[in-house]
């Protein structure tokens, strides 16, 4: 990859790296698309069948693809090109999005969105696997830090304008939008060269071989294990915040809906301010530190709001969970990359994915009953103590993370002596 440079700022970055640049705006285009369509698709589905079983089915069709993915066909991440898979992805996804505005009943729209689910499934693993080698070392901080910036800020600009569309032009027209930003986003990657995202397709050992491969290196590299652990402990807090979340601010607060819209608002705001500046606070004070405060910050933010006496400091403290949430984000991603060779990234990185998904689930449903239980504080407080044990344990792992050893491009994978191989390092 070539020597590394002294890291400037992260738009200097996209002048001086093309490649990058173009993944940047095709994560842009697409995930202003796809946020813009989920609301079209939660509105259609809604008005067709005012069921919160089909809005529960749609939701799960976004998600479940993503957990299989990850425990059963995670290494054709790295056996196949990375650039082609990404590209065939958007394509489907391309496809789904010019076929929504026919589908007749929810049950379509539910299965579309399910394949449009699994298109993505492939399609993220595949950025994050590829990102390494799109960049020099030292500049990767302040890359994942921009990609996760604009992936936040679509979140925030695409919910919006999904709203204001499909109330002045309904769901079909957010549709056709979504299709064109996925076929920008492949026309933008395909400019990529193949060998800036891969260094080499994985040789296969077998497909069941080569999952367990994925699920060890997940347990004996210690970086990739720290945000197994850590992060999954934080995911499952954040899911039952995020069901409690309406109870606090509509029944405990007397705010409506303004004062969840506020919340929620102020707590995308802090997404996006936190992992705009996890690249820089890396480079300053080291992963691992980074790594317990953003944990910590989302167990101080979440106990502040839980304790908060209206709804207006509680938006404020869920702005510091945000900011925390946000840098936490860059730091996973860099574990991740640091912690796997590239040979093994892409199913890694499905594996943790799907592994996120199942305890966000179990997350949610925990957080339902125990609101109804006893309240929407108490998960909150409890929440924060899972938080900060999160943050404990992701300090404390993370100092031992070191970056492995990367094979050379041109010899054999030996999976099962590369999964043990990440070495202690300061």
């Amino acid at each position: 990859m070539g020597r590394p440079r002294v890291t400037g700022s992260q738009l200097a970055l996209l002048g001086r790296e093309p490649s990058f640049r173009r993944l940047v705006i095709a994560t842009l285009g697409s995930g202003a698309g796809t946020w813009l369509a989920l609301v079209a698709l939660q509105i259609d589905v809604f008005h067709r069948t005012h069921s919160p079983g089909w809005m529960s089915a749609l939701l799960l069709a976004d998600l479940v693809p993503a957990f299989a993915i990850g425990l059963l066909v995670g290494p054709l991440i790295d056996r196949l090109s990375r650039r082609a898979l990404m590209i065939a992805s958007d394509l489907v996804r391309v496809g789904v999005f010019c076929l929504l505005p026919f589908a007749q009943n929810a049950t379509q729209i539910v299965i579309l969105a399910g394949v449009a689910g699994v298109a993505t499934g492939f399609f993220r693993p595949a950025v994050y696997a590829g990102l390494p080698n799109l960049v020099d070392d030292r500049d990767l901080p302040s890359a994942n830090s921009l990609l996760q910036t604009v992936d936040n800020l679509t979140w925030a600009v695409g919910s919006l304008v999904g709203g204001a569309l499909v109330a002045a032009h309904g769901p079909n027209l957010a549709y056709w939008v979504n299709a064109g930003t996925f076929l920008l986003s492949a026309a933008l990657i395909a400019g990529i060269p193949q060998r800036l995202l891969q260094q080499t397709a994985a040789a296969s050992r077998g497909h069941w071989q080569d999952v367990k491969d994925g699920f060890s290196v997940a347990v004996h590299s210690r970086a990739v294990f720290t945000v197994l652990v850590a992060w999954n402990v934080a995911m499952f807090t954040l899911a039952a915040v995020n069901v409690s979340e309406p109870f606090l601010a509509i029944d405990s607060f007397n705010a409506g809906s303004f004062g969840l819209g506020l919340m929620m608002g102020c707590s995308g705001l802090g997404l996006a301010v936190g992992a705009y500046l996890a690249g820089t606070w890396v480079e300053k004070r080291g992963l691992a530190k980074v790594y317990g405060v953003s944990l910590g910050l989302i167990a101080l933010g979440i106990g502040a709001a839980g304790a908060a006496p209206n709804v207006w400091v509680a938006a404020a403290c869920v702005t510091v969970s945000g900011v925390g949430n946000g840098a936490a984000v860059v730091c996973n991603a860099l574990l991740v990359q640091r912690g796997a060779p590239d040979q093994m990234r892409g199913r890694v990185f499905a594996v943790l994915m799907g592994s996120n998904v199942a305890v966000l689930t179990l997350g949610m449903l925990v957080g339902g009953n125990v609101t109804e239980m006893t309240g929407p504080r108490w998960v909150f407080t409890a929440a924060a103590i899972g938080a900060a044990a999160a943050a404990i344990v992701g300090y404390v792992l993370a100092r031992g993370a070191g970056r492995i050893e990367e094979p050379a491009p041109d010899a054999e994978p030996e999976p099962e002596r590369i999964a043990v191989s990440a070495h202690i390092a300061d």
